[in-house]
């Protein structure tokens, strides 16, 4: 099969400035999810998309492509996943290169291995999905779940009030990390959730959303905690 890794990673990050090539404990953050992609061996082709000339060469010298730069249109802080990813198929269409699968994958994404990536992509090819992605089971049952109103608190659905929490149906969330998708169901519906999704369950040691520093040194911790401990295995 024919495919490609496409890794969005623009240069104007608003909660952490130069995110996409922020040092994660000596290597540039981007560099994870590149390197990632390339030791699975199930790509004929890794770019980056960017519109910024230094996330492009730390891309290269990671061992990534970037034959082209992103739109400004694309660019902004309105442009979706999709948009981006439809925008660099469109380009490769034009030269007459065409892929079978997309693999969407997060420049922010340092707990991302190639094993998951080897994993999902077996799953999405046994059960014919249109598009697969992994995610996280919610650590609380979120049917018992809380919220504000006015200054009193109450339960989000109150059916559940006195139902316990082993009684209760697991409820998952993405883990942000990548997204497969045939490229033909893409270009039809434009976006990665579609009817045919499939998903593999991954651990919360397999991931960490890093929105802002707090999250960035909370998954540093994270990461020296797990690497750690393989090599105390050893």
């Amino acid at each position: 099969m024919n495919n490609i890794a496409i890794i969005p990673a623009r240069g104007g990050s608003k909660r952490i400035p130069r995110k996409n090539i922020k040092f994660f404990l000596g290597e540039p953050i981007i560099t994870y999810s590149i390197q990632a992609a390339l030791k699975s061996n199930l790509f004929n082709v890794v770019m980056v998309s960017t519109d910024d000339p230094e996330i492009a060469r730390v891309a290269k010298e990671c061992g990534a492509e970037v034959p082209f730069f992103r739109s400004k249109k694309n660019s902004n802080d309105f442009a979706t996943l999709a948009d981006t990813v439809k925008e660099v198929v469109n380009i490769y269409h034009e030269k007459k290169v065409q892929f079978d699968n997309i693999c969407c994958i997060l420049p922010t994404a340092p707990f991302l291995n190639p094993s998951s990536i080897i994993k999902s992509f077996e799953k999405f090819n046994t059960y014919d999905y249109d598009s697969m992605f992994p995610v996280l089971e919610f650590s609380y049952p979120i049917q018992r779940s809380l919220k504000f109103e006015k200054n009193y608190i109450e339960m989000t659905f109150k059916e559940h009030l006195n139902t316990r929490s082993q009684d209760l149906d697991k409820r998952y969330h993405d883990a942000g990390q990548y997204y497969w998708v045939k490229t033909k169901a893409f270009l039809k519906d434009q976006k990665f959730f579609l009817k045919k999704s499939g998903a593999i369950v991954i651990s919360e040691l397999e991931a960490q959303d890093i929105d802002t520093e707090t999250d960035w040194q909370l998954a540093e911790i994270k990461y020296k905690m797990i690497h750690n401990d393989k090599q105390d295995n050893f």
